[in-house]
């Protein structure tokens, strides 16, 4: 079991907005990959008032090491006051998968 591992969970206000996070995350090493998942509802309290919006979710998938730094670029460049920011740790998978993630996140010299 590994622990080493994060996935990460934020929502977008729209599809530009989601790429445009991910392709920073990815390319800034942040994060070894990110899924758009598009078309999400999000029924939600705001300022005392329940809210419905679609929304475009990222599932990121980075390094425990990582998640620091990762959540500091979200807040930087995220559009929303209170993003959506979770991590989750990975109790399994794909080793080779794993192995990857953690070299794509490995900060190059």
């Amino acid at each position: 079991m590994t622990t080493h591992h994060r996935l990460m969970f934020c929502a977008c206000p729209d599809r530009e907005t989601a790429l445009g996070l991910a392709r920073t995350l990815v390319e800034e090493r942040l994060a070894a990959c990110v899924n758009l998942i598009a078309d999400v509802t999000s029924v939600y309290r705001w300022e005392g008032e329940i809210q419905e919006d679609g929304e475009v979710l990222l599932l990121i998938k980075t390094t425990g090491e990582r998640v620091a730094a990762l959540t500091e670029r979200l807040r930087e460049l995220h559009p929303y006051e209170v993003a959506e920011i979770i991590a989750v740790p990975i109790s399994e998978g794909l080793t080779d998968y794993l192995s990857w993630i953690t070299t794509c996140t490995t900060e190059q010299e």
